[in-house]
């Protein structure tokens, strides 16, 4: 059978084999609901509300249309957790997307996603922790130019603290995602109560036709982006203490959480800006904090933001490190990668994740960030896919959460899915890009690489 065709260890029984065999201890189960709404706040909640509602904005410059679209992107993270639940406390290891798409598909297809989100979550993790450097130099004048430095020490501090062990990464993501709530929370309520309300007749002509359709498919790309971690805990599953139950409660509760708080600080940027000057502001909360707190809003903002964006990247150093051992339990990387020790942190693949982060510091990969970013609703497709490949394939299999309203519930998202890659085509097209073009060619340069992976892996077998 072909390399690339090849299903691999797709049995759960098969799979427990292979950790027990690769891995030097185990993963904790000590995990709860709150660290599963923690987590999903502190993975999607980040520089996307800060920096994306200018840019929707642009697009979309009436405030009915501009608060639609966001509602439409809540749906659909919605409908997605619908679906996805059902995996989560199906199949409950950690991992991510990779585990699904991998007892679904097999190896090839698990590669590619598991390489990818891996890959996008290592450079997501850089890219936060220049923008904590970015704006902390801003806000002491002693540290300009020294940007890199303090993303690189903020991301060796995170990974020291997440070689103790998930007990202290949990208490970290439980405590600052609720510093990032309260946040937002504290933002949309001085916006409301001290705040003027925004000048009326000031809005734009929203577009019409064709182009409103245009309009819409480039500012749902910025929202969907910006809700893109919905599905966090599904990283957890091995350490969730009842996956079964928990997990669903923590996707339905996160997603819901996200969505009231982004319509809330939406509806906040709204009352406060005339759409006129929403409409292309690149730092959207700051514009809102001058506003409500004069010359310090900037200084404010910057704060707060800082404060949010550390929860972020604790959670994306705590979610890195699992695509990667989930992998080399199934002999899809070095075996040595799902070592973990005995705080149950896979120490391996923690270090590989952080060196790679690192570099992505030191050099600039924007290209790289733009095609990896393409992938993200590419995974949501894969494992909405997955979701109809096992319901056929392994009917028996228990399912202590089906997914509501199947086939339609999954089959609208998938289609919504694959609607919004073919729109990011045609968006590169109109706007002479090549990041879909550039996510081709790294699909196809992972071949070669999996090849390999796969030979090391037969090797090992015949030894």
């Amino acid at each position: 059978m072909s390399p690339l065709n090849s299903n691999g260890p797709s049995q759960s029984s098969q799979s427990n084999h292979q950790q027990s065999s690769f891995k030097k201890g185990t993963l904790l189960r000590v995990l709860g609901v709150g660290f599963g709404l923690a987590v999903t706040i502190g993975g999607t909640i980040g520089m996307g509300i800060l920096r994306t509602p200018g840019e929707v904005a642009t697009q979309l410059p009436t405030p009915t249309l501009y608060l639609g679209v966001w509602i439409l992107g809540g749906l659909y993270a919605l409908l997605g957790t619908v679906s996805v639940a059902e995996l989560g406390a199906m199949i409950p290891r950690s991992g991510g997307w990779y585990v699904f798409v991998h007892r679904a598909m097999g190896n090839y297809p698990g590669f590619i996603v598991g390489w990818s989100d891996w890959l996008s979550t290592c450079g997501t993790l850089a890219v936060i922790a220049m923008v904590v450097g970015e704006y902390s130099a801003v806000l002491i004048p002693r540290l300009a130019g020294r940007d890199k430095s303090i993303a690189l020490v903020v991301v060796l501090l995170f990974a020291a603290l997440q070689w103790r062990g998930i007990r202290w990464g949990s208490f970290t993501q439980n405590l600052t995602s609720l510093l990032k709530t309260l946040i937002f929370v504290v933002i949309a309520i001085a916006a409301f109560v001290f705040a003027g309300k925004s000048v009326a007749g000031t809005t734009l002509a929203a577009p019409q036709g064709f182009a409103l359709v245009g309009a819409l498919i480039i500012a749902l790309q910025g929202v969907l982006y910006t809700y893109d971690g919905w599905y966090g805990v599904i990283y957890f599953g091995e350490e969730v203490r009842n996956p079964k139950r928990d997990v669903v409660r923590s996707m339905f509760g996160g997603v819901l959480l996200v969505i009231a708080i982004y319509f809330v600080v939406n509806l906040a940027y709204v009352y406060v800006l005339p759409m006129s000057r929403l409409a292309g502001e690149n730092f959207a909360a700051g514009a809102v904090a001058k506003e409500i707190f004069g010359v310090y809003g900037d200084k404010t903002i910057r704060v707060l933001a800082i404060l949010s964006l550390l929860s972020t990247i604790n959670a994306y150093t705590l979610t890195s490190p699992r695509i990667l051992y989930a992998m080399s339990c199934d002999e899809l990387f070095a075996r040595r990668a799902a070592r973990v020790n005995k705080g149950g942190t896979p120490t391996v693949a923690l270090l590989i994740s952080t060196v790679v982060a690192l570099l992505f510091i030191f050099r600039s990969f924007e290209q790289v960030l733009a095609a990896l970013a393409f992938f993200f609703v590419a995974n949501y497709a894969m494992a909405y896919i997955s979701v109809i490949v096992l319901r056929w394939r392994e009917p028996e299999l228990p399912r202590p959460y089906r997914a509501w309203g199947y086939p339609w519930t999954t089959g609208i998202v998938l289609l919504g899915s694959i609607a919004f890659l073919i729109g990011a085509v045609i968006s590169d097209r109109v706007n002479h890009k090549r990041d879909s073009l550039f996510a081709l060619a790294f699909l196809a340069a992972s071949v070669p690489v999996y090849l390999v992976v796969h030979l090391m892996s037969s090797r090992r077998r015949a030894a």
